[in-house]
Parts: C-alpha cells; sequence; structure tokens
C-alpha cells in the first residue's frame, strides 16, 4: 500500500492549535503539507487571545522538516475569514484544502441560554465555516482542484442537551457543505462533513471516565483521507469516534400517497407513514434535491 502524501498541497486548518486541529495539523504536514495553523489561542468560551497554542504547533512542524505558518485571526468575522485564507495565499501562492476545525462552546438548557451564548458559538461554528469557505472557493475552483472538509457533530444529528445552540451549528455546516460539494462539482472541488469524537478540552463538564480511548490522532486519517486527492466522494459525512469510522447519511420511508388527506387519514396510515424497512436515500451530488422530488412527484403521477 503506498503512502498517501501531500506534498505540494498547502492546506488551511482553524482552529489548529489543541486537539483535533493539531492532530490534523501534524498529520497533513507530515505527509508534505505546507499548513496554515490558524488558532487565536481563545478559552472554550471564546474569551482571551494566546500566541502560544498555534506557535508551538508551528515549531513542531518546523522542527520535523515541514513547512507551517502561524495565523490568528478569528474565523467569528467576515474579515477575519479573509484574512485566514489571505494567509495561505500571501505565504504559499495557493490553497488546497480547508479544515474548518474552529470551535467554541457555552452550555446551558434551552430556557436558559441567551441570545449571546447562542449568537456567540454560531459565529465561530456555522458563520465561522462560510466566512473561510467564501473566499476559499473561488480560488478553488479557478485552480481546479480542492478539498474541504466541514466539522459537524453527532450532536448536530441528534441534539444534545445543554448545547442548543452547538447543535444548531453543526446542523448547518451539513447544508452548507452540500451546497460546496453540488457548486464544486464541476470544478474539482469536494467537500465533507466530519463528525468526529475525541476527548479534548472541549469534553471539560463531562465525565469521560468510562469512555475507551478516544484521542484526537483517531481522528486525523478520517480527515486526512477527505482532504486527500484520493478522496472519492462528496456530499458525505464521515463518523469517526473511538477507532470507529462510518458514514452518515439522510434516509427516508418510502413513505404513503393519497391525492387528499384528512388529519384522520394521517392519523390511521402514520404506521405505515414511518414504516423505515424499506428506506430510500438520496445522495446529494449529483442531484439529491431533485431526485427526491422526482421521488415524490413519481408517486404521485402513478396514484
Amino acid at each position: 500500500m503506498s503512502e498517501l502524501r501531500f506534498d505540494d498541497r498547502v492546506a488551511v486548518i482553524t482552529g489548529a492549535g489543541r486537539g483535533l486541529g493539531r492532530s490534523y495539523a501534524l498529520l497533513l504536514a507530515a505527509r508534505g503539507a505546507r499548513v496554515v495553523v490558524n488558532d487565536p489561542g481563545a478559552g472554550m468560551k471564546g474569551d482571551g487571545t494566546d500566541a502560544g497554542p498555534a506557535q508551538e504547533v508551528v515549531d513542531e512542524i518546523c522542527s520535523a522538516g515541514g513547512e507551517a505558518v502561524v495565523n490568528m485571526d478569528s474565523v467569528a468575522t467576515p474579515e477575519g475569514g479573509k484574512a485566514i485564507i489571505d494567509a495561505a495565499m500571501d505565504h504559499y501562492g495557493r490553497i488546497d484544502i480547508l479544515i474548518h476545525n474552529a470551535g467554541i462552546v457555552r452550555r446551558a438548557p434551552l430556557d436558559e441560554m441567551s441570545y449571546e451564548d447562542f449568537e456567540s458559538v454560531l459565529d465561530v461554528h456555522l458563520r465561522g465555516g462560510f466566512h473561510v469557505l467564501r473566499p476559499a472557493f473561488p480560488r478553488m475552483k479557478q485552480a481546479g482542484y480542492g478539498r474541504i472538509v466541514m466539522t459537524g457533530s453527532i450532536s448536530g444529528l441528534y441534539g444534545n442537551a445543554g448545547v442548543a445552540n452547538y447543535s444548531v451549528s453543526k446542523t448547518g455546516l451539513v447544508g452548507l457543505s452540500n451546497v460546496a460539494a453540488l457548486e464544486g462539482a464541476e470544478f474539482g472541488v469536494k467537500c465533507n462533513v466530519i463528525l468526529p469524537a475525541a476527548v479534548t478540552r472541549m469534553s471539560e463538564g463531562v465525565d469521560t471516565s468510562a469512555f475507551p480511548p478516544m484521542d484526537p490522532d483517531l481522528v486525523a486519517p478520517a480527515v486526512a483521507w477527505l482532504a486527500h486527492e484520493v478522496c472519492s466522494v462528496s456530499g458525505e459525512m464521515l463518523v469517526s469516534a473511538a477507532g470507529r469510522i462510518a458514514r452518515a447519511f439522510i434516509a427516508e420511508t418510502p413513505g404513503v400517497y393519497r391525492p387528499a388527506w384528512t388529519i384522520e387519514e394521517v392519523d390511521a396510515r402514520m404506521d405505515a407513514i414511518r414504516d423505515a424497512g424499506d428506506p430510500v436515500t438520496f445522495p446529494v451530488v449529483p442531484s439529491g434535491q431533485l431526485d427526491h422530488l422526482r421521488y415524490s412527484f413519481g408517486m404521485a403521477s402513478k396514484g
């Protein structure tokens, strides 16, 4: 099995000073990528700055013979997102890989969550994804190549008590990724979502004593594959948790068609409507939305 390398590729990784982002940066750099290590060094609630974490990662990469530069701009603003991508262009003249990993946590029950905490988390996770994708995407399209990895979460798929802001953000990034996958398809640009689970700073306050080994390094190979030219998928989600890698996807039941419905008929047929014995899936690329509509219209035309 030949080694998959990133020679001559330039990667931008947000939130790369610690945890998962650090593991991604070290792995890609070890395989030849030149890396923009973005991290303002903020606390887990998004407060403060510290140049130390990003600089330590860059020093580690460079001491091992790799190439990397520090960037401390925040993904939370359009100006910060542009500056992060500009750092890649200014230092290396290109961007081939974008991994949006930056994140913060502000926990509160739904009925107690402040609007400030809600918006602050969306600014980093969801809007942050757009803030870096927007300036990177046209450059990738022009180059005819790009690999984008957005960081979702199983909390975005299934919800998680106490982090409505986080869950909303992660679900939104799936939609953003799907659009980038669709619009990038004809230009050689692929975009996917990683749903990682690892014990990092973000796990503070969670009892992890019974968890199996969940080091960030267990997640990094899946992300690196999504970021590599051999990546054969776009518009998909990969789960990486405790050594397990799986594909997550949205499915529908076949459903029930009637030319008209009453509330009582919906109630009477609900078991059949919900019957997941023969699920239907519509891959995002090349035409998931249209395929969904065609399926529904087909049932109507046969009815």
